[in-house]
């Protein structure tokens, strides 16, 4: 882990890197339990979305519509977890197809839109997982939640 100041803001489109600022990146994460504790955070898996290029597990765009979810370096375990998990949260649960890594280890550069690495502890999700969690619009941002294989 490289010791770094962490800007990010709650703020969706205000989460690019910042020139001259340094971002922690991390190699693993907190391990994998029945009831894995982790931040949810939204990310548009469509053609022209947030991340910009194809998931890595299937090299296809998903739509808004789909629940898919991309996982902190960590847990993507270099593509060993392209499966479904159960995300727990709100009193619901939805099953998730995770269909790309959340690279912790890199970013601030064009193939990650230029945003910061991801931390160690997050299920980055399409809307249909918000959606099915029941989670109100206005609530989307980085609640703790529980997810399981």
């Amino acid at each position: 882990m490289t010791t770094t100041i962490y800007i990010l803001s709650s703020s969706p489109g205000d989460e690019c890197c910042k020139e001259g600022n340094f971002y922690t990146t991390y190699k693993c994460s907190p391990p994998v339990s029945g009831h894995t504790k982790a931040i949810l955070t939204i990310n548009n898996f469509d053609k022209g979305g947030d991340g910009g290029c194809p998931s890595e597990c299937s090299g296809k765009y998903y739509h808004n519509s789909v629940p898919v979810v991309a996982l902190s370096t960590g847990w993507y375990s270099k593509g060993r977890r392209f499966e479904n998990i159960t995300i727990h949260a709100n009193g619901r649960s939805v099953k998730a197809m995770v269909v790309d890594e959340c690279d912790s280890g890199r970013g601030c550069d064009s193939p990650h839109a230029y945003l910061p690495p991801c931390e160690n502890n997050i299920v980055d999700a399409s809307e249909a997982v918000w959606k099915a969690l029941h989670v109100p619009k206005k609530d989307w941002g980085w609640p703790e939640i529980f997810w399981s294989e």
